[in-house]
């Protein structure tokens, strides 16, 4: 779609006041194409685009919308435009609007919102943050045992507006139980008078109203699922997370994933949204923490000063090495960290798959050190004018280095998620940190145990 083309004919028919036209024009868009139109509007204008769209649409429109957008359009609306707009919004798209509102904004509203809504969103912002609970909707099609096809088929055909997805329906006992789901696919191939039990699977996936997040979105991903029911303690069926919310977890656990592998707190703004203090804030504090540990680094050089002020200049060979040397254990730290946390969020590597992974890279390492410390002999020995004794020393150094980062590289992430840290915490910055320590440690020991200093 030509978003610039549709922009330019959306804007003349706004100019030119002709909104009957424009309110066609916006009926045939998608509504995530409406939100990022509205989102190229000043305050004015976007309020009397919003106001034109149906109302079956608006609500809609409003749930694609990003926090700064929808907080605009609150507050261009008086208390009962805004209140209707909550009203006609998905529970779980009204929560997480809610969410982000100040605790006065959201008490006047919930007031006059409808007593059963208000009831339920409540109940909703009570769950913890980032728990199924936070993150279910309601509007979902249920059934208990003894309803026939027949009458299944008519409470959709009657209600099925109203909810999320009618793709799958679940089946509950008299006290809420869920025992069982049946698809839309299988009900409309049934007859009339079969009941709802016959046709239902009894091998449940599901989840409990205080399961993170992040839990969710892997069991959806693992079984390939649509929705997913969430139940109480007591397995009653309270709602259901459908796919749409689960790829928002995912790209929301992904960008913080992100961040703490490059050292900075997550945030949840977007980032041409966030002012520059608060951008500093959150690289300021892994920052100092990483600045302040490389001082061992400086320290490690001092304390093999001898070693470096030796004569026939090979203390200046060997300073010349050590970047190449820190560079390359770093990156060979960040490459087994990165396979391990992405091996941790997928689940194929577990806590108690340590000895393996560690084993699997040790053999990876002994491989890349050998090739990498012969081309590093080769090269210092042809083109650079140090004898075959610092060639020697650098590239035994290499060797162990390699070993060494791999080590470090692939079973940090599983120790942190041992000690219920996040592994993303062990990504690149702490990892080349420790690597360049340890570098320098063995460059300097072979050094000095070599040249006899």
């Amino acid at each position: 779609m030509d978003f610039d083309r549709i922009k330019s004919r959306l804007d003349a028919l706004l100019s030119a006041g002709k909104k009957a036209e424009l309110r066609g024009a916006l009926n045939m868009l998608n509504e995530v194409d409406i939100a990022e139109y509205l989102e190229t509007l000043d305050n004015e204008k976007m309020l009397v685009v919003f106001r034109l769209l149906p109302k079956d649409i608006s609500a809609e429109v409003f749930s694609y919308m990003d926090n700064d957008q929808r907080t605009r359009i609150m507050e261009a609306m008086d208390d009962s435009e805004a209140i209707k707009l909550i009203d006609d919004m998905f529970i779980d798209d009204a929560v997480d609007f809610l969410e982000e509102l100040p605790a006065g904004v959201v008490k006047r509203m919930l007031q006059g919102c409808d007593e059963k809504k208000r009831q339920l969103i409540n109940q909703f912002l009570r769950y913890p943050e980032n728990s199924a609970g936070s993150i279910m909707t309601i509007e979902y099609m249920e059934f208990h045992l003894g309803t026939t096809v027949g009458q299944a088929m008519a409470e959709i055909r009657r209600t099925g507006v109203d909810k999320e997805t009618i793709n799958t329906l679940y089946i509950l006992d008299d006290s809420r139980k869920l025992l069982g789901t049946v698809g839309l696919r299988k009900l409309l191939l049934a007859t009339d008078d079969r009941v709802v039990e016959d046709l239902m699977n009894t091998q449940v996936i599901s989840v409990h109203t205080t399961d993170d997040q992040e839990v969710v979105a892997d069991t959806v991903r693992k079984y390939d699922l649509l929705s997913i029911p969430v139940v109480d303690h007591e397995d009653r069926l309270v709602g259901i997370i459908t796919v749409d919310d689960i790829v928002d977890v995912i790209e929301e656990e992904n960008t913080e994933d992100f961040e703490k592998m490059a050292a900075m707190l997550p945030s949840d703004d977007e980032y041409l949204k966030t002012s520059v203090f608060t951008l500093a804030k959150n690289r300021l504090p892994w920052l100092l923490i990483l600045m302040i540990s490389a001082t061992f680094t400086g320290m490690i050089i001092t304390h093999f000063e001898t070693v470096l002020s030796s004569a026939a200049g090979i203390g200046v060979a060997l300073t010349a090495c050590i970047p190449m040397l820190m560079d390359t254990g770093g990156n060979c730290g960040a490459q087994a960290s990165t396979l391990a946390i992405r091996g941790l969020a997928l689940g194929e590597i577990e806590l108690k798959d340590i000895g393996k992974v560690l084993w699997k890279e040790v053999r990876v390492a002994l491989i890349l050190g050998v090739v990498l410390a012969l081309v590093n002999f080769l090269r210092i020995w042809f083109f650079t004018p140090y004898d075959k004794t610092v060639a020697f020393i650098v590239s035994l150094a290499m060797f162990f280095t390699i070993i060494i980062a791999k080590s470090i590289g692939c079973t940090l992430p599983l120790l942190a998620k041992a000690i219920h840290l996040d592994p993303a915490l062990m990504a690149s910055p702490i990892i080349t940190t420790l690597v360049d320590a340890a570098s320098l440690t063995v460059l300097f020991t072979f050094a000095s145990t070599i040249m006899k200093v």
